[in-house]
């Protein structure tokens, strides 16, 4: 019994393999059908932490189902059923190796580097005389590429994408439309609940047929960056850092107690305290980005109710 999900190790009908990632655990099907759970892992400057934050799963699960289906008339999306608040599943799809990357706004990464006096990210000019978190004149798209040991995120340009042969010319077009589509019905939903889409990451693939679709999860507080709308040009005109919603609260914990993942580093203690103070957290995050109040699920036993939902689908 156990209020949170951590590891998994069902036994589904047909299953051929499981890839267990740093928060997600996906099942193939007879490499028709993908079973992704969202555990209540949580993950930060690439290390799972020891402790597990009731409901994170759910919250992501289901924030990322809303917002597939948000977008369903403009991109097709690999879901079929969220048969449990933490399972979603769909069809499989082999992923384009590429994380599009779309950018509103001069922030992170993209901040970094223009600090550093570069004017031009993965291939695409930055115009001179902006200020961290200043409006781009039109969103960005900086591609990432994973590295083959899938640890971490490498900028790279369209040219690059296509010399290398990593995406085809007409495939990538039409992952660039989609991109801008998706962002521009993101900051449209953003902007409803009094918030700015300011950055986020889209991950593509192809179904057996050939047809592109969008999948893993999209505009969670995990993929991308929100700014809150009200008071945003106040405090830009002040130089003011601006508030933010998006799980940066736990890397600042984090790095004030000593840990960016580094070397030698070790994480700091989460009493019970802490653990519950960020589950709340994320129980806001959800709120402020659907606009609607957060539903608790039963977690008397998480593993348990999972396998019967999937099993109970599976089965119709």
């Amino acid at each position: 019994m156990s209020n949170t999900i951590n590891n998994t190790n069902f036994n589904f009908p047909n299953q051929k393999s499981v890839y267990k990632g740093k928060v997600r655990e996906v099942y193939n099907l007879n490499d028709e059908l993908l079973v992704m759970i969202a555990s209540d892992r949580l993950s930060a400057f690439d290390v799972v932490m020891p402790k597990q934050i009731p409901f994170k799963g759910q919250i992501l699960n289901q924030i990322a189902a809303k917002m597939m289906d948000a977008t369903k008339d403009i991109v097709p999306n690999w879901i079929i059923s969220i048969p449990d608040p933490n399972v979603a599943i769909g069809h499989m799809c082999d992923p384009f190796k590429v994380e599009m990357v779309i950018r509103g706004y001069l922030s992170g990464h993209a901040a970094r580097e223009y600090k550093l006096g570069k004017r031009v990210l993965c291939g695409v000019s930055m115009p001179d005389g902006l200020k961290e978190n200043d409006k781009f004149p039109e969103p960005i798209i900086t591609p990432s590429t994973k590295a083959d040991n899938g640890e971490h995120d490498e900028d790279i340009s369209k040219e690059a994408i296509l010399a290398k042969g990593i995406v085809s010319k007409d495939d990538y077009e039409v992952l660039e439309k989609y991109t801008r589509a998706l962002f521009a019905r993101g900051t449209e939903i953003a902007a409803e609940r009094g918030l700015i889409l300011v950055d986020t990451k889209y991950e593509f693939g192809k179904t057996k047929d050939g047809k592109i679709v969008l999948i893993d999860e999209i505009h969670t507080p995990d993929s991308s960056r929100y700014f809150y709308a009200d008071g945003y040009a106040e405090r830009q005109q002040k130089g003011e850092a601006q508030k933010q919603l998006s799980k940066e609260f736990v890397r600042q914990w984090l790095i004030e107690n000593g840990f960016q993942g580094k070397d030698g580093q070790v994480v700091p203690e989460m009493n019970e305290a802490k653990i519950n103070e960020i589950s709340d957290r994320y129980i806001e995050l959800y709120e402020k980005i659907t606009g609607e109040n957060f539903v608790k699920s039963d977690v008397s036993n998480i593993s348990e109710r999972i396998e019967k939902n999937v099993l109970s689908f599976l089965n119709a």
